[in-house]
């Protein structure tokens, strides 16, 4: 098969997968045996189960939607990975400041997963007369705030006012090292009736894309949530906003999460707790916002007696590794989060993205640098197909070498394609050239291609990676001659080595006899050029390894082709 079906089979190939990620970040299917979300509801409003409780439920109605929210002071947790604010008001997380990363806007502050911008906050409360809420004025107990150097945990313990004999306190606990969140309530039955509640713990967050994201890339940031029966779902901004998101609500298992590039925050509830999964808009924001979260019972608390509750929360980067832990069941040091580790999104090719991170994750161990991790990753890839990339080489040289009789065939055959189609097929038996022989080993390459692709784009791991020299981020493009203001468009010297390189494979590869396929040829490495500007310089480094190894095999094959040619011509002379 001669080039230009080559780069135009790649070209397509290539459409295709960009135009279907942004299918999929736009209309998400829904899947079978599904149950309508919640109805959207105005403000915060607190949320009510919608099934047959497992335990008795006061029947008293649980607190008004129209309780006025009272403003809260603000607590400050540090602890080693993070520094936590909870506001006294309603005892929620209204800022998570992560140590380990910068803010994509901001390099010289930390990034903020919660935060007062995006309306992001992990919210929770109890449902039930009298019982505390997420617009519940709570008050703080003594303590530290700050996780010691010998410590292992740190607490923060919030009181709700005491209603009719019952005390209620609201418990965080952090962990060094991690970055999951004990969050727990304690009842103190002081009245004489018994006290049987839910708990709701939900996530809220307007639909602005966070900041830093590439216009070239999409990526989904929503609401998403995992359960065994249905497996892991991205609900969309859109599907909420128009109340067409749809999923089983009720469940023993699973977890609800919001998404976004790189990071996650995620309720997990204990395993076999029976749960009620919902989703809602919230109206009166500048921006749309949405609430999702979960609602599951409350041990019974009988008259004089205490009842406890508590549900993690993990808020932090998709750690492939951090995440694989957790989703272990409790016997094995995890805590039963099944499936989380598929919050990092290698799109719909995750069944070959996971092993090669897998293998990328394994080099970095021992070569430290990430950079580094993708070269090798990539000499290793290329290593492996070799035989098939040989091959493909060898059918475009061999059809370089037969380009001056092939242009003779057309010339002499004129408009006659019968005739012109069997005397390229004798030329091809002749010189035991297979036409598809360039084509079909590429065929088989993309999906790798693709999936390593989307391994790079969804490792956290990249993100303030640096590589050697100017490249101090392997997440961000690469702009070390700055950029363009009036375009915001980033021009870094790694993208115009690929170009350069694209440039040298199209020198090597058969020329299109038509004129104008072969202008295309030549345009495209500076089309490709011209979108990785803005792509991710981990990307754009594959890439220049992988063109720069090509070139190398190539030239070398087309040379041996050619040595094999000339010496084949002087023994017939």
């Amino acid at each position: 098969m001669d080039n230009r079906r080559l780069i135009l089979m790649f070209v397509f190939a290539f459409s295709l997968v960009m135009l279907w990620d942004a299918w999929q970040k736009y209309s998400n299917p829904p899947p079978p045996a599904v149950v309508a979300a919640n109805a959207p509801v105005s403000g915060s409003s607190i949320p009510v189960p919608s099934v047959a409780p497992a335990v008795a439920v006061s029947a008293a109605p649980a607190v008004p939607l129209t309780t006025p929210a009272v403003a809260g002071e603000v607590v400050r947790v540090k602890t080693d990975l993070f520094i936590a604010d909870v506001s006294t008001q309603g005892g929620d997380i209204v800022g998570l400041e992560l140590n380990s990363y910068k803010a994509s806007d901001d390099n010289t502050k930390s990034f903020s997963l919660f935060d007062a911008k995006h309306q992001y906050a992990a919210q929770s409360g109890l449902i039930g007369e009298g019982l505390p809420n997420h617009k519940t004025k709570f008050s703080v107990s003594a303590g530290s705030r700050e996780l010691g150097a010998d410590a292992k945990t740190i607490q923060l313990r919030l009181d709700a006012p005491v209603v009719d004999g019952v005390k209620v306190a609201k418990i965080y606990t952090f962990t060094r090292g991690s970055y999951l969140i004990n969050v727990a309530y304690e009842i103190d039955n002081g009245s004489q009736k018994q006290v049987a509640a839910h708990a709701y713990y939900q996530l809220q967050r307007d639909n602005v894309t966070p900041a830093g994201e590439s216009s070239m890339v999409s990526t989904f940031t929503g609401p998403a949530l995992y359960t065994e029966q249905d497996k892991f779902q991205k609900i969309t901004f859109e599907d909420v906003e128009k109340g067409k998101a749809k999923f089983n609500a009720n469940a023993d298992n699973g977890w609800m999460a919001m998404v976004q590039h790189y990071f996650v925050s995620a309720w997990i509830p204990q395993e076999k707790l029976q749960r009620e999964f919902y989703v809602r808009k919230l109206d009166g924001s500048v921006h749309p916002a949405v609430a999702a979260g979960l609602i599951v019972p409350a041990p019974v608390a009988e008259p004089g007696a205490k009842a406890s509750l508590s549900v993690s929360l993990y808020a932090g980067p998709q750690i492939q590794s951090s995440l694989d832990q957790l989703a272990k069941p409790v016997a094995d040091g995890g805590i039963g989060a099944q499936g989380l580790p598929l919050v990092v999104d290698y799109g719909w090719l995750t069944i070959v993205a996971a092993p090669i991170f897998w293998c990328l994750e394994t080099i970095h161990k021992l070569v430290g640098n990430w950079g580094w991790s993708i070269v090798l990753l990539t000499i290793g890839i290329k290593a492996l197909f070799f035989p098939l990339s040989a091959a493909s080489y060898k059918s475009m040289a061999k059809m370089k070498a037969i380009a001056p009789r092939m242009t003779a065939l057309r010339e002499r055959c004129g408009d006659d394609k019968q005739k012109l189609n069997i005397e390229m097929m004798n030329l091809y038996k002749t010189e035991k050239i297979n036409p598809l022989g360039g084509c079909l080993p590429i065929l088989v390459q993309i999906p790798v291609f693709i999936a390593l692709y989307w391994a790079l784009l969804g490792a956290v791991e990249m993100r303030g990676a640096p590589w050697i020299g100017w490249i101090t981020d392997l997440s961000a493009p690469d702009s070390l001659f700055g950029v363009i203001p009036w375009l915001n468009f980033p021009i870094g010297p790694l993208p115009i080595i690929m170009m350069g390189t694209m440039l040298i494979q199209t020198k090597l590869n058969p020329t299109p006899p038509d004129p104008i396929q072969a202008k295309i040829t030549t345009l495209m490495p500076f089309i490709f050029g011209f979108m990785f500007f803005s792509f991710p310089a981990g990307l754009v480094l594959y890439w220049v390894v992988n063109n720069t190894l090509s070139i190398a095999q190539q030239w070398q094959i087309t040379r041996m082709i050619e040595r094999g040619g000339k010496a084949a011509n002087d023994a017939k002379a």
